[in-house]
């Protein structure tokens, strides 16, 4: 996932430790809005579109809970993580009960957060591609009505799909040529990510491979540990 350009509003009153922070984000290629306290940070959270917000939560006029509910306010699904100098689980609760996407306590290794940052903002960006509307695609010769659940290649009579083939190809056109993340198709398909649905997800995959077994320019690759990527091999090739 490309950091570049992505947008981070920073809200932290420690003025060395917000310097050094956003000095470090920016060094990894990422834009980011720097404010001194919670009034602050939303004024500037209203005049811009971010991807990822980081709030302190011990911050003078108004806290990161407070901020965290307005930004909420306007902007359901930003993803937000906390920073803390208080480890106590009633304030991680409260966070998160609040819409946290993630927590960490100060002081921090500055490449966990960098690793946590990456993680929300490729998660959000999966969950949208996943929630598209779109509903029919070209699979080389193939073509997918995932509406009707057809598979139709070339002039033949199309293939009915069952709800779940249907789908975990709907997910794999939707990324094609790129990386349909294990999990993402886990928990949207199956509702949960664990050993069992995982080893009943292979075995659809290898029912999807079959129907698409007629065109040879059209293949889903295993990519381990990761996930699967559906290629399209002349769409590639250009």
């Amino acid at each position: 996932m490309e950091t570049e350009n992505k947008k981070i509003l920073l809200v932290e009153d420690d003025p060395n430790f917000g310097t050094v922070l956003k000095d470090y984000l920016a060094m990894n290629d990422y834009e980011v809005t720097h404010a001194k306290n919670g009034m602050e940070g939303f004024e500037k959270f209203k005049k811009d579109d971010f991807d990822l917000c980081i709030l302190d939560v011990m911050m003078p006029y108004k806290d990161g809970f407070t901020l965290a509910k307005e930004i909420r306010d306007k902007n359901e699904d930003i993803p937000i993580i906390f920073l803390t100098a208080k480890a106590m689980k009633e304030d991680v609760l409260k966070g998160y009960k609040v819409g946290a996407d993630d927590y960490l306590n100060k002081p921090f290794d500055s490449e966990v957060l960098l690793m946590k940052i990456k993680a929300i903002i490729q998660r959000k960006a999966t969950d949208s591609i996943a929630d598209s509307k779109q509903f029919e695609f070209e699979i080389g010769n193939f073509h997918l009505n995932s509406k009707l659940r057809f598979l139709t290649y070339k002039k033949e009579d199309p293939q009915k799909l069952s709800p779940k083939e249907n789908e975990l190809l709907r997910l794999l056109a939707l990324h094609k040529n790129d990386l349909m993340p294990r999990e993402l198709a886990l928990t949207k398909i199956w509702r949960d990510d664990n050993y069992f649905t995982s080893r009943s997800m292979d075995v659809y995959i290898a029912k999807l491979r079959k129907y698409l077994g007629k065109d040879d320019g059209v293949e889903i690759i295993n990519i381990h540990g990761e996930g699967f990527r559906l290629v399209v091999k002349d769409e590639v090739d250009n």
